[in-house]
């Protein structure tokens, strides 16, 4: 891979980079270029050490096999990216892709802690190692994570793990209106038990939950008599239903299947994401005309729009009040009208320097971020 990117540049021939291309319609066009190169094929495990709570994989291989791996030694590695079921390690860790438990777990530059990659210049660099904690310097890892391969082509990602939870339950809390679920919200982050996700959904998000209300999506891990503490203490909220086994997992099945089920069933439509202080959450939920999610405990919120020009129109309307949002998914053929991440803010120009260090003519993965860079 390395070699064929240094005869890339050397020739000025334009780079097209993906693993197993699930997230298409994701941030910016996937313009033509003269060579397309899929890291599929790099799918070994390298090193896994159960015992030191760390693994080493390649690029290409598929998220939904790294953690039935990780599963059968009762760890995880909890990003609950969308597209699970087909998308690679390096698809995720590029675009920077969590779930539910980023709330308590982090996101991918929590849990990424070394990485390999190709270069423009043919070589092969590393960051991080196999440790928990690293020496303190430049963290090139996390500079590539969320980059949408416009630096540099990820090869190998190293992982620490968490263990998994002695056990798990869910709980379903409805509520007649957005205020009263917020208040809910807020009482659980005050409390003692910390659940690993908290999830809001409005009525028409929660509906293919059997349920016409705000719902709170509350997912929890411990042990036995924690589990009983969560279900006291959330009754005294609202009233509302426990989950376990198949039904739990079912639950979070839906809610990772948010945006892969939409875009199926649209092929106009658009995602935008937006991040929100906690107090914001509400704001922001509120002003979706549609289905929409939010990851309650954190403040990204994601809209579900049928028509990827209304959720242009939205964000247009949400720009000027300071809400960070972009489109995050969009049909291909209308990137190109589309305003896909209208405030970027002061950041964009140090990106900018920074993607000429590594790729001074542009030849990587152009427009993919965002179509800014």
């Amino acid at each position: 891979m390395a070699e064929v990117l240094q005869e890339a540049a050397a020739r000025g021939r334009t780079v097209t980079l993906s693993g197993n291309s699930t997230k298409r319609r994701m941030a910016g066009p996937i313009e033509a270029s003269e060579i397309c190169v899929s890291t599929a094929a790099l799918n070994r495990v390298l090193e896994y050490e159960p015992r030191d709570l760390t693994i080493s994989v390649e690029a290409g291989v598929p998220w939904r096999e790294l953690t039935r791996l990780l599963a059968a030694n009762r760890q995880m590695a909890p990003l609950d990216p969308p597209f699970a079921e087909t998308a690679t390690v390096g698809g995720v860790v590029i675009s920077n892709t969590s779930g539910p438990r980023r709330r308590l777990y982090g996101s991918a530059r929590d849990l990424v802690i070394g990485m390999q990659f190709a270069t423009l210049e043919g070589k092969i660099a590393q960051s991080g190692g196999m440790v928990v904690k690293n020496v303190a310097g430049l963290d090139f890892a996390k500079l590539l994570i969320g980059s949408f391969g416009t630096l540099a082509a990820v090869a190998v990602v190293n992982f620490k793990l968490i263990p998994a939870p002695e056990c798990e339950r869910s709980f379903l809390l409805a509520f007649d209106d957005l205020a009263a679920a917020i208040a809910a919200r807020d009482r659980i982050l005050r409390g003692a038990l910390q659940p690993s996700a908290l999830d809001l959904l409005n009525p028409p998000a929660a509906a293919a939950l059997g349920s016409r209300a705000w719902t709170l999506a509350i997912r929890a891990g411990g042990n036995a008599a924690a589990m009983d503490r969560y279900e006291r203490e959330l009754a005294e909220l609202a009233n509302g239903v426990a989950l376990d086994e198949s039904r739990h997992e079912t639950l979070w099945s839906y809610v990772a299947g948010l945006t892969p089920r939409h875009l199926e069933q649209n092929a106009e439509g658009a995602v935008v994401r937006a991040s929100s202080t906690l107090k914001g959450v509400a704001e922001t939920m509120g002003s979706f005309p549609g289905p929409a999610l939010a990851r309650a405990g954190s403040g990204v919120c994601y809209g579900y729009f049928e028509d990827c020009y209304a959720a242009a129109a939205w964000l247009a309307k949400a720009a000027p009040t300071g809400v960070k949002a972009v489109i995050e998914f969009a049909p291909e053929h209308r990137k190109a009208s589309l305003e896909l991440w209208p405030a970027p803010g002061r950041d964009l120009e140090i990106m900018k320097r920074i993607k000429n260090l590594f790729d001074p003519s542009n030849l990587l993965n152009r427009g993919r971020l965002y179509r800014l860079i």
